[in-house]
Formats: C-alpha cells, sequence, structure tokens
C-alpha cells in the first residue's frame, strides 16, 4: 500500500466511526448494523455481545421511540495494522434526552446524566468495503447534575 491508498483506508475507518454516531442518533439500526463486517462484534457498556449484523440490528430495533441521543466523537485516532487491518481509538461524550420531553427555544431539555466513553474498534477489508469488525464500547466519566 502506498501512503496514498494508506491516508485513504485510515480515512475511510474514521468515517465509519462517525457514521455509526449519526445512525445510532438519527435511530436508524439497519444503516449502522450495516457498518458491520458479516461476523462483527459489538460489545456495549455493561452489555453481552452483540455477534454479526443480524444480532445488532434486533438490538437496535429495540431502542426507545422517545429517546434522543447526541455522540460526540472526536480524538479518533487510525492506525492500520496491515492491508486489511486497522484499528482506532475514539473518545465519546454522549447525551441525551426524550422526544417526549416539549421543545423550548434552546431545543428539548437533556437529561441529566453525561456520560464520556471510548469507542475500540477494529477495522477489516471486505468485498463492501472496509467494515467495522468489533467495537468494545465503555464508559469511563458521568457526571450527574
Amino acid at each position: 500500500m502506498d501512503e496514498l491508498e494508506r491516508m485513504l483506508a485510515r480515512e475511510a475507518c474514521r468515517e465509519l466511526v462517525l457514521q455509526a454516531a449519526l445512525h445510532v442518533d438519527a435511530n436508524r439500526p439497519e444503516q449502522f448494523a450495516a457498518l458491520f463486517a458479516e461476523d462483527g462484534v459489538l460489545t456495549r457498556p455493561n452489555a453481552q455481545p452483540l455477534r454479526g449484523r443480524e444480532a445488532i440490528l434486533a438490538a437496535y430495533r429495540q431502542r426507545p421511540a422517545d429517546r434522543i441521543t447526541r455522540h460526540l466523537v472526536t480524538n479518533t485516532l487510525v492506525t492500520l495494522e496491515s492491508d486489511t487491518e486497522a484499528r482506532a481509538a475514539s473518545y465519546v461524550l454522549l447525551w441525551s434526552g426524550s422526544a417526549d420531553a416539549e421543545p423550548g427555544a434552546q431545543g428539548r431539555p437533556a437529561h441529566p446524566r453525561r456520560m464520556v466513553g471510548e469507542f475500540d474498534d477494529r477495522f477489516v477489508l471486505t468485498a463492501e468495503g472496509w467494515r467495522i469488525a468489533r467495537r468494545e464500547a465503555r464508559f469511563v466519566l458521568h457526571l450527574e447534575a
């Protein structure tokens, strides 16, 4: 892989991290699950691993319809491990609220709990392009307002 190909691979993986946050926040479980390899694994904080796209899709389809989240993802550092494998570390600030709350001039009120977490992602190059092979999400800090 030449340097341009390496840059493009890192950018494709970084884009997956951002797309994942966008699809979860927009409540698009099909698009979120499609970012994973067919046999991808997702481990959420304090939960059993979800193995495979179908398990990920089924879990995210159960998300409460009134839940609003915003994952603010930053400091994503992608490291290529080979021509077909990469990893990334990201910091995440999670805000949440309820669509049932009355919106005001500044939007809806946020829930009092704010969470700081991390994503530890592993990527693999597939026939579909780069996909998430494994994601481990964990909380590191929280604030109860």
